[in-house]
């Protein structure tokens, strides 16, 4: 055979090109299942996913009020081993835009212990702020930056904190652990609870959810669904001193919009002040004493030129010793004020909360064994005191 190489050759590009045609065709049983089985990765299309109506809700909000909530730092000063004064940074938290003069609404806690105060806008900008006003009974402030360009400052809007139902969806956005621009999400978990602020003063109508609030968070917004502003994050109630778990409080926007309108007008808020000291009754100290009633307060003394100096009521006439104490008795008992009853003190400023100096209250009272009524006009607190037995 003349060419045996030259014959091999081509019989081997022969059977190569036709085991590349079975391929091509899926001649070769067996083959393409082999092929089929390996491994396959899905990939969604490029693009967004359709949102969710709560989702659209959320971001709504979201890029609706953050622009309006900014983060503040204290200044606090120091003293180092030369007792050299030295700033540094304090404690964090977060304010409320409410106009474009630079007013800003906090909580007092959140300012309380500064020197100095430092705010930072959403976009990072920083400003000095001073104080306007505090109301340390109800742990709000007002805080103003200057030198802000108006069209940086985005007002948050107030809704009306009597319409929330309990269920009803709310978010709250503020600066957790210096996070800043966080948003949550929850719902109204109950209204008209009553706390303790960080001084021991109670709050009335007190808004609770489970949107969950942090350290950082304090002086945030609580809205609703219409980016509303119905609360400002106050404080939370937690276990050994940890972090949120789902009861957080809020102060309502209807007590915010009466404290505050007085605070950048006045710098303080202008309360009545009764003008009473006295005792809570109770059953054994009622019953020890013979009294008519068993809750109340009973009178001990009463500040000369308050509302209820100017009304007449009268304070304790003697001294007694009962369970080891000396008590001054003989002293009307309040037992109501506008129909609502007052056990304690705390109750009787709780009740005032609303009024203001020039208006009017109808108080209950019990002198001796006789229960009477009287119209007292409220007057506002001098800055000196004086007693009067």
């Amino acid at each position: 055979m003349k060419h045996p190489v030259r014959n091999i050759i081509i019989a081997v590009l022969l059977s190569s090109s036709a085991t590349l045609v079975a391929l091509k065709w899926d001649l070769i049983p067996g083959y393409s299942q082999k092929e089929a089985s390996q491994p396959a990765f899905a990939f969604a299309p490029a693009g967004q996913p359709t949102l969710s109506s709560e989702e659209e809700t959320n971001i709504r909000v979201y890029s609706q009020v953050s622009p309006g909530v900014v983060n503040i730092t204290q200044k606090v000063v120091e003293y180092d081993f030369f007792f050299a004064p030295v700033a540094t940074d304090g404690g964090t938290g977060s304010g409320c835009i409410l106009d474009t003069e630079g007013n800003i609404l906090t909580n007092y806690h959140v300012i309380e212990s500064a020197d100095s105060l430092e705010v930072s806008l959403p976009d990072h900008a920083k400003y000095r702020a001073k104080v306007v006003g505090f109301d340390k009974q109800n742990d709000l402030a007002v805080i103003r930056i200057t030198g802000a360009p108006k069209e940086r400052l985005h007002p948050i809007t107030f809704g009306d904190s009597s319409a929330l139902k309990v269920g009803q969806k709310v978010l709250a956005i503020g600066n957790p652990l210096g996070l800043q621009n966080t948003m949550t999400t929850g719902i109204v978990s109950s209204l008209g609870r009553r706390i303790k602020t960080e001084e021991g003063t109670l709050v009335d109508n007190v808004i609770q959810t489970d949107a969950a609030i942090n350290p950082g968070n304090s002086g945030g917004p609580l809205l609703n669904t219409s980016g509303e502003m119905i609360g400002i994050n106050t404080s939370i109630f937690t276990i050994r001193g940890g972090g949120s778990i789902g009861i957080g409080f809020a102060i309502p926007t209807n007590t915010i919009r009466r404290v505050v309108t007085e605070l950048i007008r006045d710098g303080r808020v202008r309360r009545p002040w009764f003008g009473i000291e006295g005792y809570e009754l109770n059953d054994d100290l009622a019953s020890e004493l013979g009294l008519p009633v068993q809750s109340g307060i009973m009178v001990a003394r009463v500040y000369r030129g308050s509302s209820a100096d100017q009304a007449g009521i009268k304070g304790a006439s003697q001294m007694a010793i009962l369970f080891n104490q000396r008590i001054l008795v003989g002293g009307d008992i309040l037992t109501e004020i506008d129909g609502k009853p007052v056990d304690a003190l705390e109750e009787l400023r709780l009740v005032l909360e609303t009024k203001r100096p020039g208006d009017s209250v109808k108080v209950t009272f019990y002198r001796g064994r006789s229960k009477n009524q009287k119209s007292v006009l409220l007057v506002e607190a001098p800055v000196q005191r004086t007693t009067n037995f």
